[in-house]
């Protein structure tokens, strides 16, 4: 059942019986009380009148009995008097109702010796009339007399006032039940099916539904607890998205390490058994160039071999190097002067293409506690990868601190980077560069140290228009655990 209806048939149901009751019995006394007091006073008037009329209706009276009549019609709303003989006939009267009793009716009266009275209709007339001997001093009865009062004061509409109580009290009902019902429904019912339509959307799965928050205090109290719910919910949510994206993140982490772990184990083999036919050729070649006897094409060819030879070792070191488990030595390094450090090593490559370098850092410039050479071996290649795109007029290096954590950012104005790309930048060998320009090493020798440093790194698409990397770095060794 509705809250509505309960309501209705539990609260207001029984008041509105309660009230009717109370109300006919109220009117049922109100009547009574009317009637009663009618009877009491035409009973006063008849005594009253009695006890005067006895000495005219004497044969040896002499008082006029229409004078004594007469005297009746002075009080109130009486509107007939007669009096009659033992025999019941009329001896004089006058006013209204003289016919209400017959003369059987007035001989038992005689016979009874008492006061009578009772309603009477006579005519299309109510009345109320009242019977009482007339005696001399003697006691001897010589007559009856007849007090009639009509009923045309309030005691003849107490049925139609009943009536009219009763019409007006169900209107009145049907209008409270008809009120309660409208702002029932508009200041409940309707509060009510917001909040649970927005609890249905939210079940579907709109976790962005909230609540209005209008209409009465309670309900504005229970919206605003509704919407706490649910951004306690959202928020718990995003937590929970968030921890998985860095499970996630660090699982990829993980399965990168181990790759590399094993690249390295590989790279030891191959550096081991390759090391020594590598020296034996480099040896020989630098003897052959040192003779006289070769022309300078001959010597430019020794040279280029020399020149792979060793780029093949640097190659086999870095693949070592991506492999080994580092214990990172760290010490507490200015932000400013990791960067200026940086900034000198690839100045050269700068200069000559008139690559402008912007170097924006916050005041003052934060510390950090990581290992110098690695960090500065980190913004060495993103630097020299920048300048080393085509096209390249600015590279833009700014940083912020956000708590415990450092975030830097380098940028570039160049091509940038393909979005295809972005996930495998930092696998081995990857690269975009033409064959022979570059190992694809530098960018995974610079994830391995910012892992070991506690810290993340990612690449994203520059405003500037080219590429750019993030780096977040932990500020203290308690963030970076």
């Amino acid at each position: 059942m509705r809250l509505r209806n309960l309501i209705i048939l539990t609260v207001i149901v029984p008041l509105f019986v309660i009230l009717v009751v109370f109300s006919l019995v109220a009117i049922k006394s109100l009547e009574d009380n009317v009637r009663s007091k009618l009877q009491t006073e035409v009973e006063i008037i008849t005594r009253t009148l009695s006890s005067s009329l006895s000495y005219a209706v004497t044969p040896d009276s002499n008082t006029p009995l229409e004078e004594a009549l007469q005297s009746a019609f002075s009080f109130h709303r009486i509107y007939g008097a007669y009096v009659f003989d033992t025999e019941g006939r009329d001896i004089y009267g006058l006013g209204l109702g003289k016919d209400i009793f017959s003369r059987e009716e007035i001989q038992q009266i005689i016979e009874r010796d008492d006061l009578y009275s009772n309603y009477r209709q006579h005519d299309g007339w109510n009345y109320y009339s009242a019977l009482t001997p007339l005696r001399s001093q003697d006691g001897t009865v010589y007559g009856v007399l007849q007090v009639n009062r009509l009923n045309t004061g309030i005691e003849n509409y107490t049925g139609f006032i009943s009536i009219v109580a009763v019409l007006v009290f169900v209107i009145g009902a049907a209008g409270i039940v008809f009120s309660i019902w409208w702002g029932f429904r508009r200041h409940i019912e309707r509060p009510l099916n917001r909040l649970l339509h927005v609890m249905q959307l939210v079940e579907k799965g709109d976790r962005s539904q909230r609540a209005t928050e209008d209409g009465p205090i309670e309900y504005r109290h229970l919206a605003s607890g509704l919407n706490g719910m649910l951004d306690a919910m959202a928020e718990k949510d995003q937590e929970i998205e968030n921890r998985q994206r860095r499970e996630i993140e660090l699982e990829k982490r993980l399965r990168k390490s181990k790759k590399l772990a094993e690249l390295g184990v590989l790279a030891a083999g191959v550096a081991h058994e390759i090391g020594a036919p590598l020296t034996v050729i480099n040896g020989q070649a630098q003897r052959l160039a040192r003779r006289d006897v070769i022309g300078d094409d001959e010597r430019a060819r020794l040279g280029r071999i020399r020149g792979e030879v060793e780029r093949i070792v640097e190659i086999v070191r870095q693949l070592m190097e991506l492999g080994r488990q580092h214990n990172v030595e760290k010490g507490e390094l200015a932000l400013d002067q990791l960067i200026m450090s940086a900034s000198g090593l690839v100045e050269d490559e700068l200069e000559p293409r008139n690559i402008r370098l912007d170097i924006e850092l916050p005041s003052p410039t934060p510390n950090l506690l990581a290992n110098g050479q690695q960090i500065v071996q980190v913004l060495t290649n993103l630097l020299r990868n920048a300048a080393q795109a085509p096209e390249v007029s600015r590279i833009r290096v700014h940083a912020q601190q956000q708590e415990h954590e450092l975030i830097l950012w380098v940028e570039d104005d160049g091509p940038g980077i393909p979005n295809s790309h972005h996930h495998k930048v930092f696998d081995p060998f990857f690269t975009t560069k033409p064959v022979g320009q570059g190992s694809g090493l530098g960018l995974s020798m610079v994830h391995r140290i910012i892992n070991d440093h506690g810290g993340t790194i990612g690449v994203f698409d520059s405003a500037l228009g080219g590429a750019g990397f993030e780096i977040t770095l932990p500020i203290s060794e308690t963030a970076s655990a």
